[in-house]
């Protein structure tokens, strides 16, 4: 298979690019990738979109709820923080 075949059927690096973009900066390569395969592929197309809006309305959630002076609960982060280092060990 062609090396523009392999980019244009690759929609799990293509959906790991589109999240990638939204928080850093990609390389030339990575940008070609993705505008290949994204001029091919609807679905990773409408993956973006719903990405990008997702991304935009925790955004908005995350910046009206340190406004309203919001804080967790000791307890709850110690209790989060135990669920992840659990999920991490085991």
């Amino acid at each position: 298979m062609g090396v523009i075949k392999k980019i244009q059927y690759n929609c799990r690096h293509a959906t790991y690019l589109i999240e990638k973009r939204q928080h850093t900066s990609l390389t030339i390569k990575e940008r070609v990738h993705l505008v290949i395969h994204l001029a091919g592929c609807s679905v990773c197309r409408l993956f973006q979109r719903q990405s990008r809006m997702i991304n935009r309305a925790a955004r908005e959630l995350f910046r009206e709820a340190t406004g309203q002076g919001h804080v967790l609960d000791e307890d709850l982060k110690r209790e989060m923080q135990q669920r992840i280092n659990e999920r991490l060990s085991g």
